[in-house]
């Protein structure tokens, strides 16, 4: 029997950190050499889930340079979302807000997550409490990450993993 295959989007603004979590998930490694992802990066993993295995399909997707049309595109057949925040710039967490309205509006049964990514820089941390008390509130998982230490990453795709396997 075949294990089966989920792909998934990560999508948030620029320089949040979506490679880097994604290159910590899939190859457990960091680099401080940053590289701009122009359009869609696709990586796979194979994952337990319990019991199950599962082949996730990993598309990073540039951060902001997505139009609606070009983001519909992307996220065409996706089954997950990760939407990625950068918990030491405080605007990325409105546009995780604008992504997850738009998933709501456009893509309603897709699974979906939030990862806040930089817990490791506490000094310079902006992310209120309150903003992820009020999403847990209403029902969104959302894990504090950090690509560098490797802190809540595996956690925070296994999660949504689990969702895939349920929906």
């Amino acid at each position: 029997m075949t294990d089966p295959v989920r792909k998934i989007c990560l999508l948030g603004s620029f320089a949040v950190g979506k490679t880097s979590l994604c290159q910590r998930f899939v190859n457990n490694v960091f680099s401080t050499n940053y590289q701009t992802t122009v359009g869609v990066n696709i990586v796979t993993k194979q994952v337990a889930v319990g019991q199950q295995q599962l082949k996730l399909v990993i598309w990073d997707i540039a951060g902001e340079s997505a139009t609606p049309a070009v983001l519909k595109s992307y996220l065409l057949g996706s089954q997950g979302c990760l939407l990625i925040a950068d918990g030491t710039r405080l605007e990325t967490l409105t546009e995780v807000d604008r992504l997850h309205s738009y998933l709501q509006q456009h893509n309603p049964d897709i699974a979906t997550s939030c990862l806040l990514n930089k817990a490791d820089l506490d000094e310079q941390w902006e992310a209120p409490p309150e903003w992820l008390v009020e999403r847990r509130e209403r029902g969104w998982m959302v894990q504090r990450t950090s690509a560098m230490t490797g802190a809540g990453v595996e956690q925070g795709f296994i999660e949504l993993a689990s969702q895939l396997l349920k929906g």
